[in-house]
């Protein structure tokens, strides 16, 4: 299921010049994020699928399994659930400020919009497993649904409209009262964000309002040997590789991340994923792209090492040279990117209506 918490920095320790540059123009970019417009009814009706386990095939799971509000719309496991019968190769990437995106999914591939996500979401076998036809006749023998649809102006319900209000919904889900949005950064968060924007080079990559640059990077991020261990993992991981052009599929022991994108015959774009937001770790751990390190003091102390090792890792990545308090410093600046909990009845579906009668002959009767 995607794309989602922190997982890289790249620094630029050993390129001063460079990184100086680099880091001014993305320090002029930060900021609280954007206002949106959002239409009410269309989001309370989007609230109410995103909850809703009808829309998978078996009705097990619903959009709020794999991006749980408790967890910053992520997941607390390495590894996302997948669709019964099948485990996962991905840790769930945060749904919070998701509509800033131009780019979704760890490996990029998807860079239209978010009902195009919604609907893969749906749709693919290996997370929900829905047929939209199945999903459109089951929503409409729901009264409450037909007179949402109606309320929102979308006329009966169909899955055209359901792409649609889910993504007004989660337009909704956007950081709240973050302390580097309000000006109250600790001291220690105000030093750590100078080493961010400074000694560490963190802003080269991680920019803008959402702390991301929306490329893929390859830091060296160690692969997730469940995914391999596990036939339940491995069969979601060939069940995606095998429709996305890569080669061998079967033999692969590396997710080949933003490959999917380029597909360059030498494989050197294999391991690159994207560079996540850095909003909302507080909720989001375990972070990178499979879910690999556990805390923000570990994710600190991998880019002080240079990353990982891997073949095709950013020439960007050098060893930071930080002391211990430069890292407690840049891990409280981290902390400061994180808001109030999104868990309240304003974002979350409460109400325990998902029961309804099944309506007999349904062809024959009208909604």
């Amino acid at each position: 299921m995607g794309t989602l918490p922190f997982y890289r920095l790249i620094p630029l320790a050993g390129v001063m010049a460079l990184g100086l540059c680099q880091t001014s123009q993305a320090a002029d970019n930060f900021g609280p994020l954007p206002d949106l417009k959002i239409n009410q009814a269309k989001a309370e009706l989007g609230k109410r699928l995103f909850f809703d386990a009808r829309l998978s095939g078996n009705t097990a799971l619903s959009c709020a399994s794999c991006h749980n509000p408790e967890y910053g719309y992520s997941t607390n496991t390495e590894l996302s659930p997948g669709y019964p019968g099948n485990g996962h190769f991905r840790n769930s990437p945060t749904l919070i400020n998701t509509a800033y995106k131009k780019v979704w999914f760890h490996d990029g591939r998807l860079g239209t919009n978010l009902n195009d996500v919604t609907r893969e979401m749906i749709t693919e076998d290996y997370i929900m497993n829905m047929d939209m036809r199945l999903m459109q006749e089951r929503i409409k023998q729901d009264p409450i649904y037909v007179a949402m649809f109606k309320k929102a102006g979308y006329g009966e319900p169909s899955n055209g409209s359901v792409r649609k209000a889910i993504p007004e919904y989660l337009k909704t889900l956007t950081s709240k009262n973050a302390p580097f949005d309000k000006g109250q950064m600790s001291a220690s968060a105000k030093r750590g964000f100078e080493i961010f924007k400074g000694k560490a080079g963190c802003a080269s990559c991680h920019s803008g309002p959402t702390f991301s640059d929306n490329k893929p990077h390859n830091t060296g991020v160690a692969e997730n040997l469940d995914i391999f261990r596990d036939p339940m993992n491995h069969q979601a991981f060939i069940a995606f590789n095998m429709f996305m052009g890569n080669e061998n599929y079967m033999n692969l022991k590396r997710d080949v991340g933003a490959h999917v994108q380029s597909h360059k015959a030498d494989g050197s774009d294999m391991g690159k994923f994207m560079t996540p937001t850095l909003r909302e770790l507080n909720y989001t751990a375990p972070y990178m792209h499979n879910g690999t390190i556990g805390s923000l003091e570990e994710v600190v102390a991998f880019y002080n090492r240079a990353g990982g090792a891997d073949s095709n890792k950013s020439a960007k990545m050098r060893p930071l040279f930080l002391n211990d308090k430069e890292q407690k410093d840049l891990v409280s600046f981290l902390k400061s990117l994180s808001g109030d909990p999104l868990t309240s009845a304003k974002y979350v579906w409460k109400r325990d209506d998902y029961d309804y009668k099944l309506i007999a002959n349904w062809r024959e009767s009208r909604n």
